[in-house]
């Protein structure tokens, strides 16, 4: 997110040392990497909450197409049927081939 080097984290330090003193300086330290934390942790649980709600749509739409397939192959499967039971009364001679009166 920032590039923050060496020498800005010394800087950092160092103005922060001068303005809120020795004494107080650990307490602060303490509350900032404490806020730091929880904020990455909120951060880190909102993306895992939208990257499992993105996971949750792509399968519904995946079993959307599913059930979409499923409707063709049950067409196709009819289709098939009623071909069978048309082509099934033809009369065969004995080469298996149809005979046409």
């Amino acid at each position: 997110m920032f590039d923050v080097g060496f020498s800005e984290l010394c800087l950092i330090g160092l103005v922060s040392l001068l303005v809120i003193g020795p004494e107080r300086l650990p307490k602060v330290a303490r509350l900032a990497g404490f806020w730091l934390g929880k904020t990455r942790r909120m951060a880190a649980s909102v993306k895992e909450e939208i990257k499992l709600e993105l996971q949750t749509e792509e399968l519904r739409q995946i079993f959307k197409e599913q059930s979409g397939l499923e409707d063709a192959q049950h067409l196709l499967d009819e289709t098939s049927d009623a071909l069978k039971a048309t082509i099934d009364p033809l009369p065969t001679d004995i080469t298996g081939q149809y005979e046409l009166k």
